[in-house]
């Protein structure tokens, strides 16, 4: 039997390429270890066996262990049969891991049918606190690909793809005294879960370049996949992505240097995916500029980026009547057409482009070889709702970072698709809605548009849309407008980028039973920072934060509950680009990001957001969120929309002032509701202006300086 285990072990090692990593964390490894891994295959078990450097023993399901074809099995591994929920056979276990044996789980009870995590079994964690055990988490990677899986998706099954085990540090649990039997296993489950999600971010290959991302999910998904589409229904596919990027890439001007800031200026179309990967084999630098953003702000990430190229496309500048816009861009750089470039296209540009694509490294490889995981990738502009753009200096490795921790957190599949209407130029549009999904095999279609209320709708109803990203604004406005059976395929409804109001989620659910997942994010966390998901969800939250992420709270005089939220992790931004200091990167402090929000965490690790820092008022002495009085109005007032401000009062240092598009709101009515939910009264405005529209920018978020500017200007012509 052992000569027959070398055989295999041999046989595994050459058709799967077997590779065992982090043999560092066996060293000092105690007796009584706990060995938990994930779920992938019916082969799992042989490999662990095999590859595992160690002597192990394996706790499996006892339907399976009285099988006819575990006789051999028997003979050659120590096994040891338990039944998830016979509390007897879970103490027989505890006591085996006691005795000092070194015994491999499988938490989530059953072999994945996605590729991801399934739920993990509260009784692993139990066995490991109750015994006492060391953890090793193992991650077994490769095997969901070969036939031996039970993926239901539709993805490429190979014979012999690489299998990886990567052994990640050791750990122990550890709860406070006094806990009661049932909380104990509660805390247990979710700590073995954590542990697991952690261990499938860590042992996640995001050190690389975007190139390498997309290659190697054309690579495990099928070069002839479809994978982007938009309104002209032709869909492309990796195959075409590759083809195109490498000609048009020809085609750009020979003055673009690696390095350089081009400006990108295209809305959601298959040719700005195309335009960003094309610049990428350039080893240039992609500026998403928002062109909803006005002259001004254009101009000043112009400056800020130090961009001297702009490209864009003269039938986006004909529909969307940007004339003036480039006219002013011209002043400050030079404007290129991709219409223009088509016209310079011949049969050697696609002759070459076709060999690049087919043979990446003789290609693309070649293009990109001087590029590192580390270098910038891209730069976003922060909206500039508060004061002037940022830009957001984004490298390779900090973006694909926060796609692993997305997909150690929720499960998705090559059968979903993703209807993304969120314009590139937002982070929101740009990681989760485009570069997620394309490098994870989601087919995507891109609508230029998210404003288009009614016919978003019936786009995610042709599509078959089971993925859909959005504001808490356009998710309202789809609900207005949809049919009830618009979103009949949707499996995640994801909101960020503003506060999910209670309305918007009770719409969702009744209308199309769909669960909102809400989330919290910034460009400069590239930018999901928490989420809510379908395992781990509470209303009224944002979410758990991402795994890899590390965060402190700082205290804010006058706010009892929470502090200034600072956030630490491998997606946290290279650093900014200001305008008083244009091409000058201004890294964060010791790698630790302010978010400038105020936030609380509770016991599970969810955070709750109380508002920015610097949307509080000091009223009467006391701290007053902005955000939360307009959370009041919304809930007093639901058919409307509000936006609350502070101005100086001379007797209680800030008034509030609320911004509404209810015509006569009645002070009584609010403070009537705000006592009845038991806040304060320093909660309720003290003067009202009534406006047809709340000002917004163009990815759906408040535009609070224009609201600014707008009360004053309303104030002022009162008192006249």
């Amino acid at each position: 039997m052992r000569f027959l285990m070398f055989l295999t072990k041999i046989f595994l090692k050459r058709a799967y390429k077997v590779k065992v990593l982090g043999l560092e964390h066996l060293d000092g490894l105690d007796e009584r270890v706990l060995i938990v891994a994930n779920h992938t295959s019916f082969i799992d078990g042989m490999l662990l066996a095999l590859f595992l450097p160690i002597k192990v023993s394996f706790a499996i399901h006892g339907k399976y262990y009285h099988k006819w074809w575990m006789g051999p099995v028997k003979k050659a591994i120590p096994l040891f049969a338990i039944d998830h929920s016979d509390p007897m056979a879970m103490k027989s276990l505890i006591h085996h891991v006691k005795e000092g044996h070194r015994v491999v789980v499988f938490p989530e009870g059953r072999i994945t049918s996605t590729g991801a995590l399934m739920k993990i079994y509260p009784g692993s964690g139990m066995v490991a606190d109750k015994a006492d055990a060391t953890i090793l988490p193992v991650r077994i990677d490769g095997a969901q690909y070969t036939h031996f899986s039970r993926l239901v998706c539709p993805i490429r099954s190979r014979w012999f793809p690489q299998i990886t085990l990567t052994i990640s540090p050791t750990q122990k649990m550890d709860f406070p005294e006094g806990m009661t039997s049932r909380e104990r296993r509660h805390k247990a489950g979710e700590a073995l879960s954590d542990i697991m999600r952690e261990m499938v971010f860590a042992s996640s290959a995001y050190q690389k370049r975007l190139w390498d991302s997309l290659l190697d999910a054309a690579e495990i998904n099928g070069k002839k996949h479809e994978i982007i589409e938009d309104l002209e229904r032709t869909p492309l596919t990796y195959n075409d992505i590759f083809t195109r990027s490498m000609v048009l890439q020809q085609l750009l001007p020979k003055s673009i240097q690696p390095g350089e800031h081009v400006g990108l200026l295209l809305p959601n179309v298959c040719s700005c995916f195309i335009t960003l990967f094309a610049l990428q084999a350039r080893s240039a630098v992609p500026a998403m500029l928002n062109f909803t953003a006005g002259k001004k702000a254009v101009t000043a990430a112009l400056q800020i980026a130090s961009i001297k190229t702009v490209i864009t496309s003269r039938r986006f500048v004909e529909l969307g009547e940007l004339e003036e816009l480039i006219a002013t861009i011209e002043e400050h750089a030079t404007v290129i057409f991709l219409e223009d470039l088509r016209e310079h296209l011949n049969i050697g540009h696609k002759l070459k482009g076709l060999i690049m694509a087919k043979f990446p490294s003789i290609g693309i490889l070649r293009l990109i070889k001087h590029v590192k995981p580390e270098d910038t990738a891209a730069i976003l502009f922060t909206s500039g709702s508060e004061g002037m753009p940022k830009g957001v200096v984004l490298s390779h490795q900090s973006i694909l970072a926060n796609i692993e921790q997305i997909r150690a957190s929720i499960s998705f599949n090559t059968a979903d698709t993703c209807l993304n209407a969120l314009p590139m130029f937002h982070s929101f549009g740009f990681v989760a809605g485009s570069l997620l999904t394309t490098l994870n095999g989601i087919k995507t279609f891109f609508y230029p548009s998210p404003l288009h209320y009614r016919v978003i709708p019936e786009i995610a109803y042709d599509i078959d849309a089971t993925i859909l990203f959005g504001t808490n604004v356009f998710l309202a406005a789809y609900a207005k407008h949809a049919h009830p059976y618009d979103f009949h395929t949707m499996k995640y409804a994801v909101a960020g980028a503003e506060k999910l109001q209670q309305e918007t989620r009770e719409a969702w659910m009744h209308k199309f039973g769909v669960r909102i997942l809400e989330g919290y994010g910034a460009t400069e966390a590239s930018p999901v920072i928490t989420v809510n998901t379908p395992m781990n969800f509470k209303v009224g939250t944002v979410g758990r934060f991402m795994p890899g992420m590390k965060y402190r709270l700082e205290h804010i005089p006058g706010i009892s509950k929470g502090g200034r939220l600072f956030i630490h992790g491998p997606n946290i931004m290279k650093g900014y680009l200001l305008y008083d200091k244009p091409g000058e990167l201004q890294a964060p402090e010791d790698g630790w990001y302010d978010t400038g929000d105020i936030v609380s965490v509770d016991e599970e690790g969810f955070v709750h957001i109380q508002g920015r820092a610097k949307r509080f008022a000091k009223v009467a002495g006391e701290m007053i969120s902005l955000t939360a009085v307009e959370e009041l109005c919304n809930l007093c007032w639901p058919e409307h929309q509000h936006v609350a401000l502070a101005f100086p009062d001379p007797g209680k240092g800030e008034q509030l002032i609320l911004m509404s598009t209810l015509e006569s709101p009645s002070r009584k009515a609010l403070i009537d509701y705000v006592k009845k939910t038991g806040s304060s009264e320093l909660n309720v405005p003290k003067k009202y202006l009534y406006v047809s529209e709340i000002p917004l920018l163009g990815t759906g978020k408040t535009h609070y300086v224009a609201a600014q500017a707008l009360a004053e200007k309303m104030l002022s012509s009162a008192d006249a």
